[in-house]
C-alpha cells in the first residue's frame, strides 16, 4: 500500500496546476475571504482536516489576518443546519467557499451559483448532480471527490479477510445524507460478491446510535461497517466503544477511528484531501474559474489495523493482511 503520507492523485486533465490566464497574484493589499462550511466544530478528529487545510494555505504563502480571513460555519453534526449556514456564508460575500461532504456541498450549491465552491471531499459529485463531469465541472463548483461508494467492496473484502467468521455485517447509514444511499447501494452489490449478509441500520439522529447497536445485536450481526458521514464523525469514539462492547469486528472509513480503538480502517486520507483543497482555493483566488479546474480523485488509500483491538476480539490477523497495511497499531 505504500508508506503513510505518500499520496498520488489522478487529475482528470493537467490544467489544475497550469497557470491560469488571469493574473498570478492577488491585487496588492487585498485580503481575501474564505468561507468554510463543515460538519462539526473541530475536536480531536475533525481538527486534523481543518489544520491540514490551513497548513496548505500557509504553504502557498497565505497569512491569516493579513492576506486571508477564514469564516467558519459548523453544522455541529446536524445536516439540517447546512442550508441556513450556507446562506449565512453567502451573505458575507466570500471569495470562495470550501465545503466537506454531500450535505454541505449541496447546501452551498443551493445558496449560490456565482461564488466559487471548492469541495474538500464528496462522494460521487457527478451522480449527485453537483458537477457536469470530473474533467469539466461546469458551473461554480470544483474540488476533490472521494470514492467511498466504490470502496465498499474492498472494505468488505478486507473485513472478511481479517475475520473469516464474518457473515452478517451491520451498516450504520444516514438517510438524510444524499450520498449515503449511493454508498449503501454499492455495499449491497459488494456483499453478494463477498458472501456476507448486509444489515442496514438507519440512524437519523445521534441519539439513535445506541439503540441502533441494540438492533444489530438482536439481529445477530457479527461485524460493522461504518462509512464516513458527517452525522457520525463527531460520535466516532462512541461508535468504536459500542463496537468493542458488543464484540463486533468493525471496518471504518476514517483512519482516526482505528487509531482510537477501532479494529481497522480503509480509505483515502481526508486531511490530505483538505490540504489539496487549499491548492484549488489558491488557483481560484489567482483568477482561475472553477469550471476550468477538473475534479480530482484519490488513487492511493490507507489501510490501518489495530492489533490491540484484534487481540481483545480474539482475532488473529493474517500476516498477508498485516504486510499490506500502511499502519499497524500494536
Amino acid at each position: 500500500m505504500g508508506r503513510v503520507g505518500r499520496r498520488q492523485f489522478l487529475i482528470a486533465t493537467g490544467v489544475l496546476f497550469a497557470a491560469p490566464l488571469a493574473a498570478e497574484a492577488q491585487p496588492a493589499g487585498k485580503v481575501s475571504r474564505i468561507g468554510v462550511l463543515a460538519p462539526d466544530v473541530p475536536g480531536p478528529q475533525p481538527s486534523r482536516s481543518i489544520d491540514a487545510f490551513r497548513q496548505g494555505l500557509r504553504d502557498l504563502g497565505y497569512v491569516e489576518g493579513q492576506t486571508i480571513t477564514i469564516e467558519y460555519r459548523w453544522a455541529e453534526g446536524r445536516t439540517e443546519r447546512f442550508s441556513d449556514l450556507a446562506v449565512e456564508l453567502v451573505r458575507l460575500r466570500p471569495d470562495v467557499i470550501v465545503t466537506s461532504g454531500a450535505p454541505a456541498v449541496l447546501a452551498a450549491k443551493g445558496a449560490t451559483s456565482t461564488i466559487p465552491i471548492v469541495m474538500a471531499q464528496i462522494n460521487d459529485p457527478v451522480g449527485l448532480g453537483v458537477v457536469g463531469s470530473l474533467a469539466r465541472p461546469a458551473g461554480n463548483i470544483t474540488g476533490l471527490a472521494n470514492v467511498h461508494s466504490e470502496l465498499a467492496g474492498k472494505q468488505l473484502e478486507l473485513l472478511k479477510e481479517a475475520d473469516s467468521k464474518v457473515s452478517r455485517v451491520a451498516v450504520l447509514w444516514n438517510p438524510a445524507n444524499p450520498g449515503a444511499e449511493l454508498i449503501l447501494r454499492h455495499m449491497r452489490h459488494a456483499s453478494q460478491a463477498v458472501g456476507v449478509t448486509l444489515q442496514p441500520v438507519e440512524i437519523r439522529d445521534p441519539s439513535e446510535i445506541e439503540t441502533g447497536f441494540a438492533m444489530m445485536v438482536r439481529q445477530r450481526a457479527n461485524a460493522l461497517l461504518l462509512p464516513p458521514d458527517p452525522l457520525f464523525l463527531p460520535h466516532g469514539k462512541q461508535i468504536v466503544d459500542l463496537a468493542a462492547k458488543n464484540r463486533l469486528a468493525a471496518m471504518y472509513g476514517w483512519r482516526e477511528l482505528a487509531e482510537s480503538g477501532g479494529l481497522m480502517a480503509y480509505g483515502p486520507s481526508i486531511p490530505d484531501m483538505f490540504r489539496r483543497a487549499a491548492i484549488y482555493v489558491d488557483r481560484i483566488l489567482k483568477g482561475a474559474k472553477p469550471a476550468d479546474l477538473p475534479v480530482e480523485q484519490p488513487t492511493k488509500f490507507e489501510l490501518v489495523i489495530n492489533l490491540k483491538t484484534a487481540k481483545a476480539l480474539g482475532l488473529t490477523i493474517p500476516q498477508s493482511l498485516l504486510l499490506r497495511a500502511d499502519q499497524v497499531i500494536q
